[in-house]
């Protein structure tokens, strides 16, 4: 009797060990995906205004186009889904340039308003540790933020 409890005991350890074992997983970013009013006007404003560049939509479905993030990672704009969403500058979505000057000088060539975290149009924010960002929207009233850490850790 004792070693079927011994050995009931040492299976139950083990069952335990192993479950614990194929629960560890890590989770890594893939894609974004953004709920858009007019496809081809927010499709146009994400190549020309934020250069990025159009990708295969792998789902096929019409109303979704995918662009490249680098590295892997993806935007997917779908505008089957029609509903309204609340949004402000708090929920934005922030990318790094590799030239923040020539990225400003860009927006104000295509006439893209842009502002500070504090809402002054045209204007840049400088944080604390000298990372500069200003905010910006998509057609469909998505917030970006566009900074300078790329730039700034190359100097």
């Amino acid at each position: 009797m004792k070693k079927n409890i011994v050995l009931l005991a040492i299976i139950l350890i083990s069952i335990k060990a192993i479950a614990q074992e194929k629960l560890n997983f890590y989770l890594s970013f893939d894609h974004i995906a953004l709920s858009v009013k007019n496809l081809d006007k927010s499709a146009e404003f994400y190549k020309n205004t934020l250069n990025l560049k159009e990708i295969t939509n792998k789902t096929k479905a019409d109303g979704i186009k995918w662009f490249s993030l680098g590295d892997g990672k993806e935007l997917h704009l779908i505008s089957t889904i029609k509903g309204n969403i609340k949004l402000n500058k708090a929920v934005h979505f922030a990318v790094t340039t590799s030239d923040f000057d020539i990225f400003i000088k860009k927006l104000t060539l295509m006439n893209v308003n842009y502002s500070s975290w504090t809402d002054e149009n045209q204007k840049i924010t400088i944080r604390a540790d000298g990372v500069k960002q200003v905010y910006i929207q998509d057609p469909n009233g998505y917030w970006f933020e566009v900074n300078s850490v790329k730039d700034k850790s190359i100097n």
